[in-house]
């Protein structure tokens, strides 16, 4: 086989699999918006059908063969070939590893988890759900010891979510922040607390999801190539390119701001994966290696600059709601700090704090320290021991998030490390962009572009370690993060 021609075999082999991939998340997305509610049987027949193809194209003898060929000749491959090949072989090797029937079947609790998390978060009912949680947990420890036996399964699949992360370094990660948070955590408390009444009321569902499209405007959303739905734990995903990425809210009446962050968390997923370079598209190196989903909601969402921009348009959207406040009122009510039993809702302070319990849990569980059944009297310990309040149901306690419906053990983790980031990039920015100007106009292209040459442009060219020490010019610190915090919240409640 000639070098050109094995090129031209996996490109197209790449583009295969890209359809696959563009498939099977229609159907799952579909699922979780609007497919009726008796039809999950029907998507987990259709895919099993396209996961077992899918499977056989991505392990089979002659990909296998295509592409030890290139690895053999890594040293006349491009960078990008060369790290393409490279996460293709990583994947196929750990593919092969797992036996089809198990991955088929895995696939196919996946839709049924999915279905039954939704009926079980409605009925307030954890063992409902437990079932289905055991055998996915089943799985997870499986998969591991089959592609990984030697390493702890738990940071195993850390390592799936966040290239290079470990326990070791979480553990360290989650013990500074212990030791700045806490305390600041309990400064505020001993503080009266502000109103966030100017946030709270009756929000017409209307008004709110035109106004969704106004935040998707504003942070630089392309609406012709990024759709909004609506599902019940919001959330991004791209199908098959970046050329089409979608997100989803929920609207509560009674808060504007759930739905308004969590237009600008999801837009700050949808950014960077369609931030990719163009000849990426269709490849496996498509779309983020990491995430600035917290960055934008909080670090950018949450600035004074913003809300300067963000109040008179707020006006223009609830003009009842908005007569009767400033926008002090404003600036100050998405930056209360209290409490919260969930961790989508929860402030820049105490959101780590909702994924430290995470962890925790997610670690025993993967170590055979806890049992599924005794998931909700934990959840519910770690909740009155860390943030100091009485989880009332399964529902707004170990039911609130999809992540283990859908399999996605070792992924919280992520989200606590992604706000940490989010302060040392702002740090960097500042150097080169006046931020705070851009934010009190609504001009983020000027960050956008920022972003897209430094980080979002490689999609998974490098890894979120290696694009963080080349952002920042020096290793990633978590005291520029627990300094922010300090510095924010000790101005805004006069610490």
């Amino acid at each position: 086989m000639e070098l050109n021609e094995a090129r031209a075999k996996y490109k197209k082999l790449q583009e295969k699999l890209a359809a696959f991939d563009h498939a099977t998340s229609l159907i799952s997305f579909d699922g979780v918006t609007t497919a009726p509610k008796g039809t999950a049987e029907n998507r987990s027949q259709t895919l099993s059908v396209l996961t077992e193809e899918e499977y056989l194209l991505s392990t089979g003898k002659e990909t296998v063969e295509l592409l030890e060929y290139l690895d053999s000749r890594k040293d006349e491959l491009t960078e990008k070939e060369k790290r393409s090949v490279y996460l293709a072989l990583k994947d196929i090797r750990q593919m092969q590893k797992i036996p089809m029937d198990e991955y088929i079947e895995y696939e196919k609790l996946m839709v049924e988890a999915d279905d039954v998390w939704h009926r079980a978060k409605e009925a307030s009912d954890f063992e409902l759900f437990r079932p289905l949680l055991e055998r996915i947990v089943e799985f997870t420890l499986r998969f591991a010891g089959y592609c990984a036996p030697e390493k702890d399964p738990y940071d195993y699949w850390i390592d799936q979510y966040a290239e290079g992360l470990t326990t070791k370094t979480c553990d360290k990660f989650f013990d500074a922040l212990k030791s700045r948070i806490v305390p600041l955590l309990k400064r505020i408390s001993e503080k009266p607390q502000i109103s966030d009444a100017c946030i709270c009321g009756d929000f017409d569902k209307k008004a709110q999801e035109e106004f969704a499209y106004e935040l998707m405007k504003t942070i630089g959303l392309d609406l012709s190539h990024c759709g909004l739905a609506e599902t019940e734990h919001p959330f991004t995903t791209s199908l098959g390119s970046h050329h089409d990425v979608r997100i989803t809210t929920n609207y509560h009446r009674e808060n504007v701001s759930y739905s308004m962050y969590s237009v600008i968390h999801e837009g700050g997923h949808a950014l960077y994966d369609s931030g990719s370079e163009d000849e990426l598209a269709y490849t496996n190196l498509d779309g983020g290696a990491s995430s600035q989903s917290r960055f934008y909601e909080n670090i950018l969402g949450r600035s004074r600059g913003f809300i300067s921009y963000l109040f008179p348009v707020m006006r223009r959207f609830f003009p009842e709601q908005m007569k009767n406040y400033t926008e002090e009122d404003l600036y100050k009510a998405v930056n209360l700090v209290t409490p919260s039993l969930i961790r989508t809702e929860a402030d820049e302070v105490t959101y780590c704090l909702h994924i430290m319990i995470r962890y925790d849990l997610e670690k025993r569980l993967m170590h055979g320290e806890l049992k599924v059944k005794d998931l909700p009297s934990e959840w519910n310990r770690l909740y009155k021991e860390y943030l100091g309040i009485d989880v009332p149901n399964d529902r707004e306690g170990v039911l609130q998030d999809s992540h283990w419906s859908g399999g996605l053990i070792g992924y919280f983790p992520s989200y606590a490390l992604g706000s940490a980031y989010g302060a040392q990039f702002l740090r960097k920015m500042r150097e080169e962009i006046n931020v705070d100007e851009c934010l009190a106009k609504g001009d983020f292209a000027p960050i956008n572009e920022w972003n897209r040459e430094r980080i979002w442009k490689y999609g998974q060219m490098k890894k979120p370690q290696d694009i963080l020490e080349d952002v920042f010019g020096e290793p990633f610190d978590p005291t520029v993060y627990t300094d922010y915090l300090e510095k924010k919240y000790t101005g805004i409640y006069n610490l």
